[in-house]
């Protein structure tokens, strides 16, 4: 089971979405206003933060493959065939898919919207999306969590957009040179994963792009879950998902995942 998890870290997570101050997941620094962005104190949560009132957002963590540790099928080709475009419309079409209930609690309804124009299939990536959820060393390991891919026009309890850069920096708020264009966040009960990471990972990911999708996912619900960061062990051992890799492993293994294959969550030092 996952160290203060359950049923008492959802109603944490849903609490924080409803108080100022952003959390940064696994995120790039940079993103605007006050709060936890990986590197540079930014507001929007990289890989992880939590929106209230006031838009806080998480920018993108996630750059490293699990261990050893095969990827789950995302039914998404990873070496798009075009260039990723820069920008969009700014408008989104939600995917027809929905599924079964994932893991033994409460399913958090949820539902993914891709820009048009960005040449991804909603329907493909919501089924991606669904695997990492569903892989048994996702969240659904401990028994207080569960997910259900909403049906059109269901409500839903967070949803999942993959956007152009352009609109992903106007979303997430970002303002640090260096992330322009280059970071994913979390905005509330909105993961914003930037298109160009979802097609084609990021240069400091040397693994398989679904490793790092996995990383996006896994680090930025684990918010929505009220799960905080977390950071190295020890050397040598798993980085958490929780942790922010993009800074550093500090000595850890690069991870996408928050348990291992036999079920024990791989957890680290709460980050203050």
């Amino acid at each position: 089971m996952v160290p203060n998890g359950g049923a008492a870290a959802v109603a944490e997570g849903r609490a924080a979405a409803a108080r100022p101050g952003p959390q940064d997941g696994q995120g790039a620094k940079g993103a605007k206003g006050a709060g936890g962005t990986e590197e540079a104190g930014g507001g929007a949560d990289a890989q992880g933060g939590r929106r209230s009132p006031a838009p806080v957002k998480s920018p993108d963590t996630a750059r490293h493959p699990a261990p050893g540790a095969p990827s789950p099928s995302t039914g998404a080709s990873a070496s798009p065939a075009a260039p990723v475009p820069a920008a969009g419309p700014g408008t989104f079409r939600a995917s027809g898919a929905s599924g079964e209930a994932q893991g033994k609690g409460t399913a958090l309804r949820w539902r993914i919207e891709v820009e048009e124009g960005s040449g991804v299939d909603p329907d493909s990536a919501a089924r991606s999306v669904e695997a990492i959820l569903g892989d048994p060393r996702g969240w659904t390991r401990d028994t207080a969590y569960g997910f259900r891919l909403a049906a059109p026009g269901e409500p839903v309890d967070f949803t999942v957009k993959i956007a152009t850069p352009a609109t992903t920096d106007r979303l997430c708020e970002v303002v640090t040179p260096e992330l322009i264009g280059e970071t994913n966040c979390r905005a509330g009960h909105t993961v914003v994963v930037n298109l160009k990471r979802w097609q084609e990972g990021s240069p400091q990911f040397s693994g398989p792009v679904e490793e790092y999708r996995a990383l996006i996912v896994n680090h930025e619900v684990g918010h929505e879950l009220g799960h905080d960061h977390e950071t190295c062990p020890g050397a040598g051992k798993a980085a958490p998902a929780m942790m922010q890799q993009i800074k550093g492993l500090l000595g850890c293994q690069a991870n996408a995942w928050p348990f291992d294959a036999s079920g024990t969550y791989l957890s680290g030092p709460h980050v203050p």
